[in-house]
């Protein structure tokens, strides 16, 4: 029997949340940095907490300027817009987010196409793919501007040499170059790089802050001053100008400073989990970074999870598990439990 089947873990409340690390909570000391945050008007450029963050995380990505946006979503939208004109053409793989998960909002609102491309079992695209899509000087088509790369993708950290190979396709074939970088630091946490080896090669990176990395709100898009600067005016037509942001601001810096170098233990957790779970029987099992997924078998009763605490997305038809900062010890310890108790319902521990 299971170390953890032993366990007595409480019903009813929730324990630990796995739907997503986007539901942690700021702690007591983001809270106080968030509360004594200097702050300014930043349509007027003068909120110096927010000049702080962008100016930062330029640097530390070797670009010349930042924005601070709301959301991920708004930042790489901001990207196409500021990359493209209407009528032309955003690559990029069919299940990253700026292709499922945004609406299509550069088309809607920008007139942008997006041209969906197969991506490989590590999260990467084939450079002959990203070659061939790329249209002839032909009025009967879209003009090709941008290629649009993901990294992480549903966990995978994508390899420097993969990443490497797609830019040399774009840069061979004349597209500018753009990150999806949500999940930036799980990627070169999980790869064992420098900030500047996996943004060096783009003109433009997306980082989230609101991921793993626990701050409440807010992306970063990093640039060119010039590009930088379209898409500053792009997010004030979008209603994303914010006046005293510093206060979200001190978030981000907050977990700039204190929140990258523990993502390891969110990798190393995820790790123990999916092994868990292999070991139960549970159905396929696959982990990345900070995500388990999950295949449960048909026979399974999920209802479980929830009834020991656990907040879990549906399975679709894998359940996601991401693990994230405010999981305490406790908790992980409920969630291997929980996963035992489920497996010993049906006998399969």
């Amino acid at each position: 029997m299971s170390q953890y089947a032993q366990m007595q873990v409480p019903t009813g409340a929730v324990i630990a949340d796995l739907r997503s690390d986007t539901v942690t909570r700021p702690c007591p000391d983001m809270r106080r940095a968030m509360a004594e945050a200097e702050v300014g008007d930043d349509v007027y450029g003068d909120d110096p907490s927010v000049n702080r963050l962008e100016a930062a995380l330029a640097e530390r990505l070797g670009k010349e300027a930042g924005l601070f946006v709301p959301s991920g979503t708004q930042s790489n939208l901001l990207a196409m817009l500021a990359h493209c004109g209407r009528g032309e053409e955003v690559i990029a793989g069919e299940s990253y987010h700026v292709i499922r998960y945004e609406a299509a909002g550069a088309s809607v609102l920008g007139g942008i196409a997006l041209h969906a491309l197969p991506v490989g079992e590590d999260g990467g695209l084939d450079p002959d793919q990203i070659r061939a899509s790329v249209k002839d000087d032909d009025s009967h088509h879209p003009v090709s501007r941008l290629l649009s790369l993901e990294n992480t993708n549903y966990g995978r950290a994508v390899s420097l040499a993969r990443i490497g190979a797609a830019q040399d396709a774009g840069r061979a074939e004349g597209l500018s170059l753009h990150l999806d970088g949500a999940r930036f630091f799980n990627a070169i946490t999980a790869l064992g790089c420098r900030d500047i080896d996996l943004a060096g090669g783009f003109d433009t990176v997306s980082v989230c802050l609101s991921k793993g990395l626990g701050a409440p709100i807010g992306s970063v898009l990093v640039g060119p001053e010039d590009l930088l600067a379209r898409a500053r005016r792009m997010r004030k037509m979008l209603g994303g100008g914010m006046r005293q942001a510093g206060v979200l601001a001190a978030a981000g810096l907050h977990a700039l400073e204190h929140n990258v170098a523990r993502l390891q233990e969110d990798h190393e957790r995820a790790e123990t989990l999916a092994k868990h779970l292999d070991t139960l029987g549970l159905g396929d099992v696959t982990q990345a970074t900070n995500m388990v997924f999950l295949t449960p078998r048909a026979d399974l009763d999920l209802s479980i999870l929830p009834a020991h605490g656990l907040h879990v997305a549906a399975p679709d038809p894998a359940m996601r598990l991401v693990l994230h900062r405010d999981i305490t010890e406790a908790g992980f310890a409920a969630v291997l439990a929980a996963f035992t108790m489920l497996a010993e319902a049906k006998g399969a521990a």
